[in-house]
């Protein structure tokens, strides 16, 4: 009964609002499609052997966001535990590898030992069944195991998640060799493009114009598409990847749920590379394919002036504003499309090559 409460509990919070990364919805398409590719199969069972009654893939894909706050709902006792044993879980959701740059190294610039794929190995080692100091320094359970990685499969995919903007004193986008360079000085930290900053009427009129109207839910009329809303005039560059296109990438293929935009990319058929070697190396992969992406993702667009901003704690930090092609919603949210298509079928392979059909005796 006590893990039943606590499955409708968690079940309530993941319909809550979107909550950072590729936002609900977002990580809901990922791991909807990992639900129904792995369906029937041996790791299917394992991975409801660590779910509670009530879960699933898509159910429990924003966990790692909603222990962030109480944004979800109220914290469960699950989530605290995690977050008192993980001071800097927030951390593990990306790296900040400068987008220009073809791989990711480890110790490279803007990496870390806990940045998203050092987090991803480590799940990925103990689902394999790996334990140790040297594998689990986190001391993760199977459990929080497949949270992080059911979460993290759709973060990586994000490509601001792992390729990172930097800004010279001189308001370009520039390369740094080595972390020191980044002194907010002469190279300056966008925060993975939270400090880049969109105008917003302008984006969405775009959106508007270049986007399909969301189709209505069961029982409502059609909304205009970019129906306004009211709010701060700019939108932060990462916010526009996290959640806008995937409400343009949803719009796209006329889904009114996560769970019906995994079904409609199923049905396509897409083609997706698949991973080779070692499981555990599949999140160096990942994160190479997401530094392609965020190429892409920054193809023509420029840094406008610098301004400054206030913080809720008063700390003062630099923002610029950002230009961005006039038909910039139509391939961002192609994009977002294929990424979050490609997070899901990682994701089911994953989970496929970590349990493996048992040999037939």
């Amino acid at each position: 009964m006590k893990k039943l409460a606590c499955a409708l509990a968690l079940g309530a919070a993941f319909v809550s609002t979107n909550a950072l990364a590729w936002g609900n919805d977002g990580h809901r398409i990922v791991g909807s499609i990992a639900d129904q590719l792995i369906k029937g199969s041996y790791a299917e069972k394992q991975v409801r052997a660590l779910l509670l009654p009530g879960e699933s893939l898509e159910k429990v894909a924003s966990w790692m966001d909603c222990v962030k706050g109480t944004y979800c709902g109220p914290q469960t006792t699950e989530m605290t535990d995690y977050t008192a044993a993980n001071p800097k879980h927030s951390e593990y959701h990306y790296t900040d590898v400068p987008f220009q740059l073809d791989e990711y190294h480890d110790h490279g610039v803007g990496t870390e030992e806990h940045d998203i794929v050092q987090s991803l190995r480590q799940a990925i080692w103990v689902l394999q069944g790996k334990d140790g100091a040297a594998v689990n320094p986190h001391k993760f359970t199977k459990r929080q195991a497949l949270l992080l990685l059911t979460h993290l499969a759709g973060d990586v995919h994000q490509p601001l998640h792992v390729g990172s903007a930097f800004i010279s004193k001189e308001g370009v986008f520039v390369v740094p060799l080595k972390q020191e360079q980044i002194d907010g000085v002469n190279i300056f930290n966008p925060q993975g493009g939270n400090n880049m900053l969109l105008d917003d009427d302008k984006i969405n009129a775009s959106g508007t114009a270049l986007i399909p109207a969301a189709p209505p839910k069961e029982g409502e009329a059609a909304k205009p598409a970019g129906e306004a809303k009211p709010g701060p005039k700019t939108k932060p560059f990462h916010s526009y990847w996290d959640t806008t296109v995937v409400d343009y990438a949803m719009r796209r293929v006329s889904a009114r749920t996560p769970e019906q935009f995994a079904q409609i990319a199923i049905a396509g058929k897409p083609a997706v590379a698949a991973n080779t070697g070692d499981p555990a190396s599949w999140p160096y992969q990942w994160a190479n394919d997401a530094l392609v992406v965020a190429k892409a993702a920054h193809a023509d667009v420029t840094v406008g002036p610098a301004g400054k901003q206030t913080s809720r704690n008063g700390t003062v930090y630099t923002v610029w504003q950002l230009n961005v092609p006039d038909n910039y919603p139509v391939p961002s949210s192609a994009i977002a499309k294929e990424q979050l298509v490609k997070g899901g079928y990682h994701l089911a392979s994953l989970l496929q090559a970590i349990w493996p059909e048992p040999a037939v005796k």
